[in-house]
């Protein structure tokens, strides 16, 4: 796996919907590479604060935009996903 790859399947992995192969190429490019475990801890950093924010924030028709394209990515980087 390289990084660009790594990059496209990130949401994958962090929400557990990566196929067990492709986690498993995920996890040993992260040791071998600290840019992309980097890029991970601020994937998750950046969750971690947007977690934070009130629902109400963002209107409800533009987060269901959101977690559709979040999908449809996760679709088309991991043909084996669900």
């Amino acid at each position: 796996m390289d990084c660009n790859e790594l990059v496209e399947l990130v949401t994958a992995y962090l929400d557990g919907s990566l196929h067990a192969d492709r986690r498993s190429a995920f996890v040993e490019h992260l040791d071998e590479c600290p840019g992309c475990e980097r890029y991970l801890e601020q994937f998750r950093l950046t969750i971690a604060l947007l977690g934070e924010m009130p629902d109400e924030t963002l209107a409800a028709p533009a987060r269901q935009r959101l977690l559709d394209e979040f999908t449809d990515r996760s679709r088309r980087t991991d043909p084996e996903a669900p």
